[in-house]
């Protein structure tokens, strides 16, 4: 689904990302872990396409094909959808209306708001007065009814409380097809601070990005008990 190799990245002439090299197949979904500044959101960026991201070296390729240099338009209608950590808000603009536009799929944006409690946020104004909550609650409702086949989260559990994190939890999964048990379709990409989104979903693979560079992979809840204990810095120093 989405191969990175070598990938070096700048952002106002700052390097963001260092060699990063990267593969996810159909059906998986991985988790990237890291501190703050790591570079984490800049990789889910430059993947979806955004121009201030410029790639200096490297090439992205999705379902095989080059997207290195890809408008962010076209990703989106190739099948990529990303639910941002900190989305804008939009006065003027409906949620509903912002739903009908993403929708692709045949359930109704009513039906799906009801699902996961968002009813009473389809005739307020895009995030305008959201409590975090109800702001990753909107970006995941979007996504679902886009109905990418790769999905990238930026930090779905952070400002979130616990009773809102479980409905995120159910989304995320319907979203990624976890419900089924063989043949899933759709690939995850999910970068996360803290992990905790791990007691709601369950990923395939997990790495540590640190200083642009990936440092560590494996078990994503290993890494996760062993970031817990130790902090980010015995990734450095392992280099797994």
């Amino acid at each position: 689904m989405l191969e990175i190799i070598d990938l070096w990245v700048e952002v106002d002439g700052k390097p963001v990302l260092k060699g990063v090299d990267l593969n996810i197949p159909r059906g998986e979904t991985h988790i990237l872990f890291g501190k703050n500044g790591s570079g984490k959101s800049s990789l889910l960026m430059t993947i979806m396409g955004f121009r201030r991201y410029r790639v200096r070296q490297g090439r992205i390729l999705y379902q095989g094909e080059d997207i290195t240099h890809t408008p962010i338009n076209e990703r989106a209608k190739m099948g990529i959808g990303l639910a941002f950590q900190r989305p804008p808000s939009i006065r003027g603009v409906k949620t509903r209306d912002i739903f009908n536009f993403c929708n692709t799929n045949s359930v109704s944006c009513e039906v799906l708001a009801n699902r996961f409690q968002f009813s009473d946020l389809l005739d307020r104004e895009v995030n305008v007065g959201f409590s975090g909550g109800e702001i990753k609650k909107s970006e995941l409702l979007q996504l679902l009814l886009q109905d990418p086949q790769l999905i990238l989260l930026d930090e779905p559990e952070s400002g979130v409380d616990l009773e809102n994190l479980e409905v995120l939890g159910k989304a995320i999964n319907k979203l990624l097809e976890k419900h089924l048990w063989r043949q899933r379709a759709k690939s995850g990409l999910i970068i996360s601070h803290f992990g905790f989104i791990l007691n709601y979903i369950e990923a395939d693979a997990g790495y540590v990005l640190m200083d642009g560079r990936i440092h560590c992979h494996g078990n994503p809840r290993e890494l996760f008990r062993g970031i817990q204990r130790h902090g980010y810095r015995e990734c450095m120093e392992c280099q797994r």
